[in-house]
């Protein structure tokens, strides 16, 4: 069988055009690959760093902490049902008592109204029976189960009225809609949550204490406590002192504040200032160079070209200056600017 010459040129041709788009398309994806940038992970970060130095903290002593709410709490649902309205949204001011939501209550009405006329009827029963059995025309045993009939219901409805009751989701304490875990229309059970309330009339700062200085702090004892976001000082009172140290020797003290221009808020750091006649000098760092929580202060320590996020204990503070108990040496060369981009382990340039 012959095959024509023309449509073994043809489909030469046609593999040949095929063959060109592929090559097109390869040529294009390089040049779109070439145009794309591509940052480079492991470029170094350029930093500021800084040496711990020995400072002398003086005149007063000032111990840094955060300030946390005075309450917060998860508020539950007492009952079960639909939500039928929902009053409050987040950043909502409640009042105590105040009703957050609705529960669906037409049923246990419906039930409180049947048990009602049932206990009005068994009270006509018990005249009547109290009424024949006074004049021995009925047995007394009779007129008696009517009476403890009365009573086991009366028990059923107070049962009623406090399921009723669990229907209106309240407010236990003044505070601020922090959170809202549900909305209109939602179906809960007993025990779900319903908002979350955050209380900041008054804030708790909690300082951790050296154990050479623990002496210095009473029950009851008033403080001056300062804040970035406050005008001027304001006074504290001790609440309570941990009567157990942690593993680095530091004794947590709680100390209440009044917040009720709202001028503060959870988060913030605060300071506790106590007057002294000593001198402590000791190695210190930036404040700019602390990341994370005062719960668990930490640094970034460049180390061979990185990074390494390293754990310190924290004492006293006094302006930009925060005193380091242990976790650092004075040859360590501590981030103080530029942390925003780091992470452990991360290689690093430090600037000029």
């Amino acid at each position: 069988m012959k095959i024509n010459r023309s449509v073994i040129a043809g489909i030469g041709i046609g593999i040949i055009l095929i063959a060109l788009v592929v090559l097109k398309l390869i040529s294009n994806k390089k040049t779109v690959e070439e145009k794309v940038y591509i940052p480079d992970v492991d470029a170094p970060v350029l930093v500021e760093v800084s040496n711990p130095t020995m400072h002398t903290f003086e005149d007063e002593f000032s111990y840094l902490g955060t300030f946390e709410p005075f309450r917060q709490n998860i508020i539950g649902s007492e009952g079960s049902g639909r939500v039928v309205a929902m009053n409050v949204a987040e950043g909502d001011q409640v009042a105590q008592g105040s009703i957050i939501a609705k529960l669906d209550d037409e049923m246990l009405q419906l039930q409180l109204e049947n048990l009602e006329v049932g206990i009005e009827g068994q009270e006509k029963d018990d005249d009547r029976f109290t009424t024949l059995s006074n004049q021995n025309a009925a047995p007394a045993v009779q007129a008696e189960k009517t009476k403890l009939g009365i009573k086991a219901a009366k028990i059923q409805k107070k049962q009623l009225e406090k399921q009723l009751r669990a229907t209106s989701i309240k407010a236990p304490f003044s505070g601020v809609i922090s959170k809202k875990l549900i909305d209109l229309g939602s179906v809960i059970g007993a025990g779900s949550p319903v908002v979350e309330i955050t209380d900041i009339s008054k804030l708790k700062l909690t300082v951790n204490i050296p154990e050479r200085d623990i002496h210095k702090f009473k029950i009851n004892q008033g403080l001056s406590i300062s804040c970035d976001q406050l005008t001027q000082d304001v006074v504290g009172k001790i609440s309570t002192i941990a009567v157990q140290a942690d593993k680095a020797h530091n004794f947590k003290v709680q100390i209440i504040v009044s917040n009720t221009r709202k001028e503060i808020r959870a988060g913030m750091y605060g300071s506790a200032i106590i007057n002294s006649d000593e001198k402590i000098t000791n190695l210190s760092i930036p404040r700019t160079a602390v990341v994370g929580s005062l719960k668990n202060p930490q640094v970034y320590v460049v180390r061979n070209g990185r990074v390494k996020l390293v754990s310190f204990t924290t004492g006293l503070s006094e302006g930009e200056f925060i005193e380091v108990r242990s976790g650092l040496q004075a040859s360590d060369k501590v981030v103080v600017r530029g942390q925003i981009n780091l992470s452990d382990n991360k290689k690093v340039k430090i600037a000029e």
